[in-house]
């Protein structure tokens, strides 16, 4: 299981200058194998506040819990894709997809069987022995991706993990993402500063303001989501191509819109 849940989480930096209050008052709710997208401007603590899910960093005040758990630290229920791919450039990818379950005391049997399925499921059995410089940017992110899923974690967190990428090759693997979200259904929180990403994806779009950081909205978009159809190779209908699609990307930006007009001010 892996619901998330942040309760009043606050974030106050010290320096120099003077205290910073980053975040105030975050209240949210992710349900179990619920994909949720957040996003906000520039400086709202997106990141922040999945690093404090991901135990990398502590909140000021509030709490952050999986499963009514208080997060403390990281943990093997929980599973980060960054921006930047991270691959060990001197591994394979399967050698790179190994490297957790070797951390994580997974017996050698277990490990191949895990990796073989996992290969499979992201159509990287071809590329098992290549080394990432032999790889393109879609395919290394692509690798990061299998190697957070092979440690069958409960909770994806994944910060901007497109953002790197071209346009093409961004769209690709957001079609990749939603196939395997729904062969392997986890509880997604998913960091972007596309709107379109986020509503594409998401069965939820958290919107976050700034000065300091809070949730300013919650709109819910499964009904975009479920009118997309697939057979099993690929799409019959796309969500893009849906008025209710337009519809809420148009609200979402009219929202970021108002906090930068804000700022500005």
């Amino acid at each position: 299981m892996g619901a998330i849940r942040f309760d009043n989480v606050g974030r106050v930096y010290g320096g120099k200058q003077g205290s910073v209050e980053a975040l105030k008052g975050v209240h949210l709710d992710i349900a179990d194998k619920e994909f949720m997208a957040v996003v906000g401007p520039s400086g709202c603590g997106k990141t922040t506040c999945l690093r404090f899910v991901a135990g990398f960093d502590q909140p000021t005040s509030g709490t952050v819990s999986v499963d009514d758990v208080r997060v403390t630290s990281p943990g093997p229920d929980r599973a980060v894709v960054f921006q930047q791919f991270a691959l060990m450039p001197w591994k394979t990818v399967r050698g790179n997809i190994e490297l957790g379950l070797r951390n994580n005391g997974i017996a050698r049997a277990e490990r191949d069987d895990r990796i073989e399925r996992i290969l499979a499921l992201m159509n990287l059995t071809s590329y098992a022995d290549a080394f990432p410089h032999q790889l393109s940017g879609g395919m290394q992110q692509r690798v990061s991706i299998a190697r957070a899923y092979v440690l069958d974690p409960d909770v994806l967190l994944m910060d901007e993990p497109f953002g790197a990428l071209d346009a093409q090759t961004r769209v690709v693997m957001q079609e990749e993402l939603v196939r395997l979200a729904r062969r392997n259904p986890r509880t997604v929180m998913f960091i972007t500063h596309a709107v379109e990403e986020a509503v594409y994806l998401a069965d939820r779009v958290a919107v976050m303001a700034r000065q300091p950081g809070r949730i300013k909205e919650i709109l819910d978009i499964r009904s975009v989501r479920e009118a997309e159809r697939w057979d099993e190779h690929e799409k019959i209908e796309d969500v893009m191509d849906l008025e209710s699609f337009v519809h809420l990307r148009t609200q979402i930006w009219r929202s970021l819109r108002q906090e930068k007009a804000m700022e500005i001010a």
